[in-house]
């Protein structure tokens, strides 16, 4: 049986990614900060299926973090088969106007621990010449967002960084994904801050966390570099900026992420 290593495992996307893979008879290693959660959610696996459920409480938003963590997975005698960076957090309203600490803190966990973790395993999947990455992106990588400034260039750089590891390892037989989430049902919207009537916009359609990681699956199964997921909106959403001068999109955006509150 495979082992997965999943980030911000403890709600989300991340305790999708879990649930359905605990279905798959993966072998599980759970990294979140929330503890009480983290045991929750691995005890309910353990009782539903024949795995074995790691637990490992660590905020990944600090210095080293990533190194700990991979530092635990070898104390504990454990192999990654599979890798999904999700952990990940944003933060809305105007950069000058926001808290420094939160957006220097956004760039660690969004980038650094990402990098950090993915430079610990990837050696070995490469020597192994078998191993699969999830880097969790979202659609916000594709073009600049006023009022979620940071947020969105850190989703560029996941992007950007995870195409190029896709092809870096073609040879390794490797399989390594930017996972681009649209709009998904989860605590995200309110924990980055967004006013409550843009967190209670009709308009927005919201996919189910477990949509996406069975789209995320399929798309690792055909060694997709990139899996964008959402409604058809979405879609054009990602493509739509192509087609028009950069100035024009961003102002755009800008119009539609600026808040009336």
């Amino acid at each position: 049986m495979e082992t997965a290593l999943i980030t911000g495992a403890s709600s989300g996307i991340g305790a999708a990614f879990a649930r359905e893979l605990a279905r798959r008879h993966y072998h599980l290693i759970l990294v979140a900060r929330s503890q009480e959660q983290l045991n929750t959610l691995a005890q309910e696996l353990r009782n539903q299926y024949p795995i074995q459920v790691e637990v490992i409480v660590q905020d990944l938003g600090q210095p080293q973090a990533a190194t700990q963590v991979y530092q635990t997975v070898k104390d504990r005698g454990l192999t990654v088969d599979l890798l999904i960076n999700n952990a990940g957090c944003g933060d809305y309203g105007p950069f000058a106007r926001r808290s420094r600490t939160r957006q220097l803190e956004m760039i660690h966990l969004n980038i650094a621990a990402l990098v950090e973790l993915t430079h610990c395993i990837l050696p070995e999947m490469q020597q192994r010449r078998s191993g699969s990455i999830i880097n969790v992106a979202s659609i916000a990588g594709f073009q600049p967002l006023p009022y979620m400034s940071v947020y969105a260039a850190s989703k560029a750089f996941v992007l950007s960084f995870s195409e190029a590891l896709w092809a870096e390892n073609l040879d390794f037989n490797l399989r390594i994904q930017a996972l681009c989430p649209g709009p998904t049902q989860s605590k995200f919207f309110q924990q980055s801050g967004f006013p409550q009537t843009m967190n209670n916009n009709q308009k927005i359609t919201m996919i189910p966390p477990e949509q996406v990681v069975q789209d995320s699956l399929r798309g690792l199964e055909k060694n997709q570099p990139v899996v964008v997921t959402g409604t058809f909106k979405t879609h054009i959403i990602v493509n739509l900026p192509r087609f028009f001068p950069r100035s024009v999109w961003v102002n755009f955006m800008g119009k539609m992420f600026k808040s009336e509150e």
